[in-house]
């Protein structure tokens, strides 16, 4: 999934850049209002943060652009304007969220997964994100949870794709290049750590005794595998 991040402060970008990417996202960035609508045009993406005071074009004005052409592409303002007739103006400009500055991660991470699950609702019906059972846990690709005996587990866009994965080469030991290409990124540059880290917090919201996992197996040498 990928998400336009438009914000003129190069520190705040890289920051929500590195939020959106650990969640598993791909990004497009932009420093300006016009540059924002260009990399609109060119890269489509599934959905939006868009800075309000930028120099040129305001957030206000790139998104009345947008919703003139596309009305359904969600829209997360982020600014450091709190006033309420700002936030009234976003939503009545057709902004699905408003966050403002100063932000905390957890904050940002729970809104990009609300407007994450709003995309995912209208494509709930394909074969990607249809619900599937690991042993007696329940994914739900489209909600970014999984559910065992009536516990709810939040997941990451990432979470999902290596649930996925894994469950789509059932009884195979998946490589660690496949996890990346398919969970990370082509671009990604590869890293053991990073998976096995990622792998390691996983198990300890989705296993129920994490140490020895009954989902997520280790094939040492190659990668993991979900045996069914």
């Amino acid at each position: 999934m990928k998400v336009l991040v438009a914000e003129d402060d190069a520190n705040i970008r890289a920051g929500l850049i590195d939020v959106l990417e650990n969640e598993g996202y791909h990004t497009v960035e932009a420093s300006t209002g016009e540059e924002a609508l260009e990399v609109y045009q060119r890269e489509r993406p599934d959905f939006i943060c868009l800075d309000i005071m930028m120099p040129g074009v305001d957030g206000y004005e790139v998104c009345k652009r947008i919703r003139r052409v596309d009305s359904a592409v969600p829209v997360i303002f982020i600014s450091a304007k709190s006033e309420e007739i700002d936030r009234v103006l976003g939503l009545e400009l057709g902004a699905d969220d408003f966050i403002t500055k100063p932000f905390g991660v957890r904050e940002v991470i729970a809104r990009i997964r609300a407007v994450t699950r709003r995309c995912l609702a209208v494509r709930s019906n394909t074969p990607r994100y249809e619900p599937f059972e690991m042993g007696d846990l329940g994914v739900f690709p489209s909600e970014l949870r999984a559910r065992r005996e009536g516990e709810t587990i939040e997941l990451s866009f990432r979470d999902v794709r290596i649930l996925e994965l894994l469950h789509r080469h059932q009884g195979e030991a998946v490589d660690r290049e496949t996890f990346f290409n398919e969970c990370w990124g082509l671009d990604h540059m590869p890293n053991s750590r990073t998976l096995d880290q990622h792998i390691s917090q996983l198990r300890k919201r989705i296993e129920k005794d994490h140490k020895n996992p009954a989902i997520i197996r280790t094939v040492h040498g190659v990668g993991y595998r979900y045996d069914g």
